[in-house]
């Protein structure tokens, strides 16, 4: 008896969990429609004329499944006899967009009429098995989806759709389905569940991919089964599909490439600049032997007219070249464009005023920056109302967009609106803050350059014991070395190199800064001296610089408020270019290409790396279209201005290293904590509450566990990881490819035994994941109030002996003198609305240890093995909570001082200040 019929159309994921117990009758609730009401195919046709002669009907896993058998065939069956034949169902599970517009509506009926026609989606099974005599792998034969047409009108997110196969009952396992979109536009396919009278049970296929119309890209997509095979156990009639699948993705090298194609490829960093727009929009190429970089994902785009060597660019609203799969999803798409309009209404009109003003605007009072948040958008700018006058579209935006030209109230000035003053917040943030990895501990004093004194003059720092020894609790400055109690932030070097040229920029003042700070009894930290350099006037000659020390009166009060809003702005300037966008963002882009030419998607390597990949080379390929490009977010609003990217790539030719990007070696590197193997994570820090390293080592310990879990599944001995040829190819070619600049550097760690394929994975999982999230999800709660955190700086520090008028204003209006050193109502508008939508979390983000609904690995063990991941992560989140109302934490808990949560794993969406996703995808 076949079981009651369950209506497919609608059902979310499909028969994605459907699983049949082998053995056991009606099991299965999906219904089959008896086939001799349909046109049946070929095969099927063969059968009836079988039935004709005689033969049976018997049952096969399910009795809803029914398969033919001769009389004699199966066991025992005597030898010459034809095998019985078996009918099995394919469900694939297609997602719909929320919205089509008018042009996807009428495709999608013509599709439909199209499908009626014959012009249909093909499907073919391709087994595990090769044929005994030909030594091909066996094909099932072509099947069509039959209910394209009648699911047409059906509602919902989730349409099943099904196509029926005829088979030898020994044809073996499915391994891969070919799907051929005979249609005029393309679809989403999720998944594919292929099910009935074979004995290996259900076959599930994780797609996840756009299947494009034949008329696109001609030939068929193919998709393998979710079961892990390293190269070497790859069955039989696999083996020639995994090669050609990989051979389409790399491509040739050659041509431009269009949104629909499927090729990872390399260039370097050639379209940052248009030099067709003018000479000031030349920037230099990133990568090759001149500037090392990473290298970005290849678009093929033809040459600029006036420089063969630099890429045109294609400029919004255009789309840039990613992998079709690569491109966000349409929540994703909607969320961010949601984040774009938001920007674009915060800076249009601060633009249009600029343009109308013959002066730049600076905001007149703090009252004016508090009301970015609070009135709207006629007060927040602080200007006179003929000006609006002037401008009717604004009353028309004004109208029609609501709420959007309000900012939402940084999270900093939530529980203390003025904790921004105080110099214990100041140090805090080095800990808690956006950018908590540059804090450095201090090991020899003075400080000292490591650059050429022949061009930059004495090496050692200005910054004397007499300036700190009163700030020291009784100890001498060679106590608090030997003590641990001294850190610097150091951006001497960093900045140095380019000054002059950033100084020559109009609204644009930096110094080479170090701060000095001291870790009190409390286990807090305090700032004990600035350094500001400029440099020399000449080579070799001693630098111009100033020290400051905490103040004593209103006039250093004022200075040393100024002299704290310039580190800031440099610290602001190191976390955008080279610790967040650097070694995040672009150092992963090789690793991500080199996987997915190198290692198949039956990989378990590849299954591993594969949530940690998401949409981050179309982000990446976004931010080179409008926030690193000449003129773009990031050379708007920060100081360094059209030096940004030399600043990041100096960084990488001359500290980046793979082998110490993981957290406990990073922690060591920079003298935070020292090795000790009695400690949980086998380091000790040097500053106890110091909320990233303490919530990073939860989340670092998990994920190392996992993957060391998941590489002793697949890679038992040196052996095995030697001898897998995807796995040993995809790390050579990200080096010696994705990172050519460099890739002679001694310090790459080895590929050669598990523990080596360990650690390289945690790496990247850790810097996909956790990384990002402290680097990226606090942009605009902790660096939205601009006085807190200005992204850049338009005037030096006032001095009597350069500037006696300039002095005389200060001392006169030392409030007005402050706000006009910061950024400008264009400058800070504008940043405040990028890093607002780039601190958003889309409704369809995948957080760190989620538990997974698709059978993404036919591994149970494999499974298993996540299950434990989520389980540490979700302790990882409690123990956060946890120390975050821990009072003796002062770092992270305390009157007026925020909770520590950027490593908090789950969140909902929006702007949040917590949740880490599973990849960089903002």
């Amino acid at each position: 008896m076949a079981a009651p019929c369950r209506d497919l159309t609608g059902l979310r994921r499909g028969l994605a969990a459907a699983r049949l117990a082998p053995g056991r009758r009606g099991a299965n609730k999906l219904c089959l429609a008896p086939f001799h009401h349909r046109a049946p195919p070929p095969q099927q046709q063969q059968g009836r004329r079988r039935q004709r002669q005689g033969l049976k009907v018997v049952a096969a896993i399910s009795e809803d499944l029914p398969r033919l058998a001769a009389p004699g065939t199966g066991k025992g069956a005597p030898e010459g006899r034809r095998p019985e034949k078996v009918l099995v169902r394919a469900a694939l599970t297609v997602r719909r967009k929320h919205k089509e517009d008018l042009k996807e509506a009428l495709a999608g009926h013509l599709d439909a009429l199209w499908d009626m026609v014959g012009r249909s989606v093909a499907l073919e099974l391709i087994s595990t098995k090769i044929h005994p005599r030909t030594k091909k792998p066996l094909h099932s034969g072509q099947a069509s989806i039959k209910d394209w047409c009648q699911k047409r009108g059906v509602k919902g997110e989730h349409v099943v759709y099904t196509a029926e196969f005829m088979v030898d009952s020994d044809f073996g396992e499915p391994g891969a389905i070919t799907v051929a979109n005979r249609h005029h536009r393309e679809f989403f396919l999720e998944s594919i569940v292929v099910e009935g009278g074979l004995p290996c049970g259900p076959v599930h296929f994780a797609c996840n991919s756009w299947v494009q119309s034949t008329r696109e890209l001609p030939g068929k997509r193919v998709f393998f089964s979710n079961k892990p095979y390293l190269p070497s156990e790859t069955p039989p009639g696999l083996r020639e599909l995994r090669d050609k699948e990989l051979k389409d993705l790399r491509g040739d090298g050659t041509g431009v490439r269009k949104l629909s194609d499927r090729i990872y490829d390399y260039a370097t960093y050639n379209d940052l600049g248009n030099p067709d727009r003018g000479k000031e929009f030349i920037r230099p190429i990133l990568g090759g032997d001149n500037i090392p970089y990473p290298r970005r994902c290849r678009t093929g785009r033809p040459p600029t007219d006036t420089n063969m060597l630099a890429e045109s660019r294609v400029e919004k609203p255009h789309r840039i070249y990613v992998p079709r799969d690569e491109a966000f999803e349409e929540l994703k798409q909607g969320a961010f464009s949601s984040g774009r309009l938001r920007a674009v209404l915060h800076t249009l009109i601060p633009s249009m005023i600029a343009t109308i003003s013959a002066e730049t605007h600076s905001f007149q009072g703090f009252h004016h920056v508090d009301n970015l948040y609070k009135e709207g958008l006629r007060l927040k700018l602080g200007l006179q109302e003929h000006l609006f006058q002037k401008i009717p579209l604004v009353q028309k935006i004004q109208e029609s967009s609501e709420g959007m030209l309000r900012y939402d109230t940084p999270r900093i000035l939530s529980k203390d609106k003025f904790a921004w003053l105080r110099d214990d917040e100041f140090a805090r943030q080095t800990v808690a803050g956006i950018n908590p990895v540059s804090i450095t501990r201090l090991t020899v004093f003075p400080p000292v350059s490591k650059m050429d004194p022949a061009i930059y003059g004495p090496p050692e720092s200005s910054i004397t014991e007499a300036h700190i020894t009163g700030q020291l609790n009784g100890l001498t400055v060679q106590q608090a070395v030997d003590e641990a109690k001294l850190f610097i932030l150091d951006y001497h070097d960093v900045y140095m190199p380019f000054l002059d040229r950033i100084n020559a920029i109009e609204g644009r003042k930096a110094y080479a800064t170090r701060t000095i700070l001291f870790l009190t009894k409390a286990g807090t930290l305090k700032p004990i001296a600035i350094e500001l350099s400029l440099p020399p006037s000449k080579a070799g000659e001693p630098r111009p610089s100033k020290v400051l020390t905490p103040p004593a009166d209103a006039t250093s009060n004022w200075l040393w408020m100024l002299a704290k809003a310039h580190v800031s702005s440099n610290d602001a300037g190191v976390h955008q270019l080279v610790n967040h966008w650097l070694r995040t963002h672009a150092v992963m882009e090789p690793f991500i290409l080199a996987a997915h030419r190198r290692m198949s998607a039956m990989h378990p390597v590849f299954k591993l790396l594969h949530p940690h990949m998401r949409y981050t080379l179309e982000i990446n390929a976004l931010a080179r279209q409008s926030l690193i490009s000449a003129d773009g977010v990031i050379e708007s609003c920060f100081t360094p201005g059209p030096v940004s990217f030399e600043i990041s790539a100096a960084y990488y030719r001359d500290h980046w290293r793979f082998d110490l990007e993981g957290l406990p070696s990073d922690l060591v590197r920079r003298r935070v904590a020292v090795e000790d193997a009695s400690q949980p994570h086998g380091i000790r820090l040097l500053i106890e509450d110091y909320p990233y390293a303490n919530d990073g080592l939860l989340l670092w310990s998990a994920i190392r566990s996992w993957v060391e879990s998941y590489v002793q599944l697949y890679y038992p001995d040196a052996g095995t990881v030697q001898s897998d040829d995807e796995l040993q190819g995809w790390y050579h070619e990200t080096v010696h490819v994705g990172h050519a600049d460099i890739r002679h550097a001694p310090w790459w760690p080895s590929l050669s035994t598990p523990g080596d394929l360990a650690s390289i994975l945690t790496t990247l999982v850790w810097l996909a994941s956790a990384q990002h999230a402290a680097l990226n999800f606090g942009q605009y709660p902790l660096g939205g109030y601009v006085p807190n955190r200005p992204p850049l700086m338009r005037r030096l520090l006032p001095d009597p002996e350069r500037d006696a008028a300039e002095y005389a204003t200060f001392m006169a209006d030392p409030h007005r003198f402050f706000l006009n050193a910061m950024p400008g109502v264009l400058e800070a508008t504008k940043f405040m609305a990028v890093v607002d939508t780039l601190s958003t979390h889309s409704p369809d983000e995948e957080y760190l240890g989620e538990e997974r609904d698709e059978p993404w690995t036919g591994d149970a063990a494999a499974v298993a093995a996540h299950d434990m991941f989520t389980a540490d992560v979700r302790r990882a989140e409690e123990a956060i909570d946890s120390r975050n109302a821990d009072q003796r934490r002062k770092n992270r808990c305390g009157a007026g001082v925020l909770p520590y949560e950027l490593l908090a794993p789950s969140s909902p969406p929006g702007v949040t200040c917590r949740g880490v996703p599973n990849s960089i995808s903002i």
